[in-house]
């Protein structure tokens, strides 16, 4: 069994003072290594009849991708203000100090379809919160939740109570 929490390089005061970034640069380029994460991540979530991934801008997109490809499903991007290019629906969230909000295309998810959504890490649970309210409105639903990391003392899995949630490394920093 890989221990994944091996491949997470940590960089202190990145991007501000105070934060200790977990760079998965380190796990990704290990081959094997990367494989073994989705895989893991992936698991949970294999027998649930998913069509359609949601992956959260930016790392999210690389986890995503391939979780898409290995379920078969397809794969819609939740990115931020003006980066789609067709219709979108928006979903602000409350930041730490101010709001920021995210956008999905109109026509990405369906009434019925069948979502997992896929990002590299859970902090506070705002983004992730904010992307399945984006996947319910546009009439989704949400069978889970998947992420590489979490950082349990930021409580990101309150937020997201009503789902099923999957994490393969956890910090409590």
């Amino acid at each position: 069994m890989i221990n994944f929490s091996e491949y997470i390089r940590n960089i202190p005061d990145f991007p501000v003072k105070g934060i200790q970034f977990k760079d998965i640069t380190t796990l990704l380029k290990e081959g094997d290594v990367f494989a073994a994460a989705v895989d893991q991540m992936y698991g949970p979530y294999k027998e649930e009849e998913i069509n359609k991934i949601v992956g959260i801008e930016s790392r999210g997109f690389i986890f995503g991708a391939a979780m898409a490809y290995k379920l078969n499903a397809g794969f819609i991007p939740v990115r931020k203000p003006g980066k789609l290019p067709a219709e979108t629906l928006s979903e602000e969230y409350q930041l730490e100090y101010g709001t920021d909000s995210l956008e999905v295309h109109l026509d990405g998810i369906e009434a019925g379809d069948r979502v997992l959504v896929i990002d590299d890490l859970l902090a506070t649970g705002g983004t992730a919160q904010a992307t399945c309210t984006l996947v319910e409105k546009l009439g989704g639903q949400i069978v889970g939740l998947s992420f590489l990391i979490e950082l349990t003392s930021l409580k990101g899995r309150e937020k997201l109570s009503k789902y099923r949630v999957h994490s393969l490394i956890q910090y409590e920093i």
